[in-house]
């Protein structure tokens, strides 16, 4: 009887899927709509000004930057830019400078000021006690040095990114086993809420736009 109840609990047990997806819709319940509406206007603000934004991350997050980058040049029309699209210059200064100062030092070059704002799209948002990504770091002291707007969509409890941003959405944390997945996932999702924000869209997407003409 007691195994014949344990196998009964194990087929009617959810599965991983099941609780990721479930995990994914509580996330987008508990996520601050109003922190993603007033990155939304400083946005419009920095595009009226002729700003420019510059995106940082590392790892997949870097990749999530470049891919954010098409969408706001493509749809916002506001100048952006991340230092992981010219692979040349980011592993030329790696190997010369070093891994902490990579994106401050492209900053530098940049001339960023304070019409510019940066976007941080990040796991945990930049620790330098626990030496976890020190060159988002180190870019944010830059920024503030250069009074920059600093923006950040962010997971677990934000660290240096929401210590120091203006307005920086954090994805909350319900599963201590998947807080990348959700938070590299979710930066896609905000994003993409983002560009396609009517206060910002400039123009429309092409499989939209080709259903309207159909």
């Amino acid at each position: 009887m007691y195994i014949s109840m344990k196998k009964e609990k194990r087929m009617h047990a959810p599965t991983h899927t099941q609780c990721f997806l479930e995990e994914a819709s509580k996330i987008a319940q508990l996520i601050d709509a109003e922190k993603i509406e007033a990155m939304v206007q400083s946005l419009v603000t920095l595009r009226e000004d002729k700003g420019r934004l510059f995106l940082l991350g590392v790892g997949g997050s870097a990749a999530n930057c470049s891919h954010a980058v098409n969408d706001f040049r493509k749809i916002c029309n506001i100048e952006a830019y991340c230092p992981v699209d010219n692979v040349s210059e980011l592993t030329a200064r790696t190997n010369d400078e070093g891994w902490e100062t990579v994106f401050s030092s492209w900053l530098q070059t940049s001339r960023a000021n304070s019409k510019d704002a940066i976007l941080v799209l990040s796991v945990g948002g930049g620790d330098l006690e626990k030496n976890i990504s020190p060159n988002i770091v180190r870019a944010l002291q830059e920024a503030k040095a250069r009074n920059m707007k600093i923006f950040g969509i962010i997971g677990r409890d934000g660290g240096y990114t929401k210590q120091v941003g203006d307005v920086v959405v954090v994805i909350p944390s319900i599963n201590a086993d998947h807080i990348t997945p959700h938070a590299e996932a979710f930066q896609g999702v905000i994003w993409h809420c983002i560009v396609s924000h009517p206060l910002l869209k400039a123009k429309p997407c092409k499989w939209e736009s080709a259903t309207k003409v159909a």
